[in-house]
This record gives structure tokens, sequence and C-alpha cells, in this order.
């Protein structure tokens, strides 16, 4: 091969080597993707109350249940397509579903669950991304399980469907309750 050739075809074959790498990254397993804080205990925190509302949570109030923590913004389209499915599980399932409301700006969130319905049992304000970038959130929305010892059990990035809760997250928590 001719040299300007190969000066041609090597950054050509570079790209090509990056974009399998990042579509095969973009497809792994969830839990793989969070080896550093699966099976460890939830990071301790204290969400102040989002804009408008009474009151926020912490790490302690999730003490001694198996609960889901959903990771939620109202600017987020797929947090808007997951919230039907939140909504139905707040109203037929017995885990308690709680909501950190992820830099978002003053308000919106509470707007957000204001017009569309609100399935969290409380939601805490994370505008600064502090307990995002403790839980290592790359997006929203972004769902913890979190089991009574208060140790995260499993982390699904993109919306909850009906295919991941009765597939994944029903059969978890189940187990988990049993455990508890």
């Amino acid at each position: 091969m001719t040299r300007p050739a190969m000066t041609t075809l090597l950054p050509l074959l570079a790209f090509a080597g990056l974009a399998v790498a990042l579509v095969s990254g973009a497809q792994r397993e969830t839990a793989m993707d969070f080896p550093g804080r699966l099976d460890r205990p939830l990071p301790e925190f204290t969400l102040s109350p989002m804009a408008g509302t009474d009151a926020g949570f912490s790490s302690a109030d999730l003490n001694g249940q198996v609960v889901l923590v959903n990771v939620f913004a109202s600017w987020c389209s797929a947090c808007r397509q997951e919230h039907g499915k939140l909504l139905d599980l707040a109203q037929t399932q017995d885990v308690p579903i709680y909501g950190v409301n992820w830099r978002d700006s003053k308000g919106a969130g509470k707007l957000y669950l204001t017009r569309s319905g609100n399935p969290y049992v409380a939601t805490g304000d994370d505008s600064a991304g502090r307990l995002g970038a403790n839980l290592n959130v790359t997006g929203v929305p972004e769902t913890y399980v979190v089991d009574a010892k208060g140790r995260i059990r499993y982390r699904h990035i993109g919306p909850i469907t009906d295919k991941i809760w009765a597939d994944v997250l029903h059969p978890l928590l189940s187990e988990l309750e049993a455990e508890s």
C-alpha cells in the first residue's frame, strides 16, 4: 500500500474502531456499568425539599425497607415516557418509590409533578447534582433498587417499561422482600 493511501486509510480505521467501541459500550448490561456501587451502601445524603414542597428525604428515611430511588428531571423526555409506569407502580405495588429531582431549575420539578401526578413517597432536590455525582448518575432517568439494609442491589439506566418491571425489577424486589 502506498504512503498516501495509508495516510487516508488510518484515520478512517481509527474512526471506525472508535465508533464500534462507543456502540458496544452503550449496549452493555446496566449492572456492569456500575460495579463500584453494587452491593455497597447507598451513600449517606440529605436532600432538601424541591422548591414549593414541604419535605425532602435522607438516606436514613430508607432504612429497613426495600425501595426504588428514581432520579428524574422535568426536562427529560425519557422521564416523561417512564412517568405513567411509575404512577401505575405507586398505585398497584407495595414498593415505596423515592424521587430525586436532578439538575432541574427551581420550581420545575414541582410543576412537572403537579401536572403529571406524583408517584413518589418523598422527593428531594438535587439541583446541584451532588447525590447524582455520588451515585455516578450519567443521565436521567436512572432507578436504583435499595435493599432493607441500605445497599444498592441494582441500577437501571433508562425508562422503566412493562418488560423491565416484569423481567427484572419485580422479581428482584420480591426476592429482596423475602430476604428482609
